[in-house]
């Protein structure tokens, strides 16, 4: 069959995503990779292609006129992006390696075939297509999604995502890793995830408020806090959630906190939630280093990723006496081998697009951060950063996984070979949802606690459930991935069968 353009424009953004470790590149980089990849195809065709496929989201703009390429597609290429994600690789696609982690874990357990498959669905899963107005009067159409893993253990609980990236397959994987995260840290939740398909930089404020309400009050027959409890992550914070609760509120008719977590603290939020899963990232590094005779004092630190995970993780990390020396965002980073202060690279990306000009550091790209020699790497951005094609570079003692699923099967294997520690995702991260449940039950009995008790109890689990992991691993002579999701799926295979199957 001869390759069309079609074939070709994918390819292209297949191998951006793989090596470009973002994906939010610009429309621009597939016509400049086809162009220096020799394609037979012209750049009109290539641009034609692009924006025609994305029209839904561009409906005043003709397919063919070129002078807005750039404003255009930065809008709406996610189209291609999305089409280019679900075609992947099985390494590549999210969904197939958390259902490869899984069946490596029901196999090893002799689970029940029939609860092996309850455990490999999601159990319900929502998709919606709705219009925005945007500032200039014109109408626009999202896609968004929510998945709902599994409710055995109690309701659902998950984040919400926007990005350009976002496709069914990968929240089906967030949800799940979500099933696994509640059961392994302990708490009444089963897993969720949200996000919708887009590029919230391209958005103004009010766009973006727009978009929140309508995608919330779409969601509203699936959310509650009884049934399903959003909470922030890629590219949502606290606003987002303020809007969430809001108009879900407003609907019910009077004001409903416990129906989302990682609210602002005067709208029923909790002090210390912005910082939990960061915290908890720190405290899992610590017992890392602990459990292999690392000193932990003076150790070398790399974080990519300089949001709510990485910036606080990489902040506590620095209190607690280990030396930074690489942070990075979406675009790139810096590298200090005397150390970098974590509050001066925040407070310098805040006011910058980019690094240059940091003072006393040297730039570098997200490929070269994950491959610096150091005692402890947290990679805290999105997933599938660390794949066999860099594994075997990565050099760090100690892998903290502060994001969901940043290692792909065929690079855990390499990882492991070459005798890296890893805390898993499910493990590392487990902090943000464990003070999100705090958040829950406090604005369930309206009745709130202080910081301090919050944190005793974030360090009290977080230690808890990284011996409980070690110790299931040296028992049942498996990786530490592996042992933690054996203590969660048995405890959710418990719950499915202490139920019992209705009807």
């Amino acid at each position: 069959m001869a390759t069309t353009c079609r074939d070709e424009v994918l390819a292209a953004a297949k191998a951006i995503l793989r090596t470009s470790g973002t994906h939010l590149f610009s429309p621009l980089e597939i016509v400049e990779y086809l162009r220096a990849n020799g394609t037979d195809y012209a750049e009109s065709t290539i641009r034609t292609y692009i924006v025609s496929v994305c029209c839904i989201n561009a409906p005043r703009h003709h397919a063919t006129k070129f002078a807005d390429f750039e404003r255009v597609g930065r809008g709406v290429y996610q189209l291609v992006v999305r089409e280019a994600l679900q075609t992947m690789a099985p390494e590549d696609n999210p969904y197939h390696m958390a259902l490869a982690q899984l069946k490596k874990v029901t196999d090893h357990m002799g689970l029940d075939e029939g609860i092996a498959q309850i455990l490999a669905s999601p159990k319900r899963e929502l998709t919606v297509h709705f219009p925005v107005r945007m500032d200039d009067d014109s109408i626009r159409v999202f896609t968004g999604y929510r998945v709902q893993h599994n409710m055995a253990r109690g309701p659902a609980k998950g984040g919400i995502r926007y990005h350009p990236g976002v496709n069914l397959d990968e929240i089906r994987a967030l949800s799940m890793w979500m099933t696994w995260k509640c059961a392994l840290i302990n708490i009444p939740f089963g897993g969720a995830k949200g996000g919708v398909c887009f590029d919230p930089k391209a958005l103004s404020s009010k766009e973006l408020e727009r978009l929140t309400r309508r995608y919330a009050s779409e969601l509203s027959i699936l959310i509650g806090p009884e049934k399903d409890i959003p909470a922030p992550d890629v590219n949502t914070d606290d606003r987002i959630m303020s809007w969430f609760m809001d108009t879900y509120s407003v609907n019910q008719g009077y004001s409903v906190p416990g129906v989302v977590t990682g609210k602002p603290v005067h709208l029923g939020g909790t002090v210390g939630r912005a910082e939990a899963t960061g915290r908890g990232c720190a405290i899992i590094a610590r017992e890392c280093a602990r459990t292999i005779k690392l000193p932990f004092e003076g150790a070398t630190v790399v974080v990519q990723g300089m949001g709510n995970v990485g910036g606080i993780a990489a902040k506590t990390l620095a209190q607690m006496g280990c030396k930074i020396i690489a942070m990075s965002g979406s675009s790139g980073g810096v590298y200090s081998n005397k150390g970098l202060d974590p509050d001066r690279v925040i407070a310098f990306k805040k006011g910058h697009d980019s690094f240059d000009g940091f003072p006393d550091a040297e730039p570098i790209t997200n490929a070269d951060l994950l491959e610096l020699p150091c005692d402890i790497l947290l990679p805290a951005a999105l997933e599938r950063e660390i794949t066999s094609q860099n594994a075997g570079r990565i050099a760090a003692k100690i892998l903290v996984e502060g994001a969901n699923g940043p290692t792909t099967l065929d690079a855990e294997r390499v990882l492991l070979d070459k005798g890296v520690f890893i805390a898993p995702d499910i493990l590392a991260n487990a902090g943000g949802v464990l003070v999100s449940y705090f958040e829950w039950v406090q604005d369930i009995q309206a009745f709130f606690w202080e910081e301090e008790v919050i944190n005793q109890r974030l360090e009290r689990a977080m230690v808890r459930t990284f011996a409980d992991v070690i110790e299931t691993a040296s028992r049942e002579k498996l990786d530490n991935r592996s042992a933690a999701l054996l203590i969660a799926v048995k405890r959710v295979a418990g719950a499915i069968e202490a139920r019992g199957i209705y009807p």
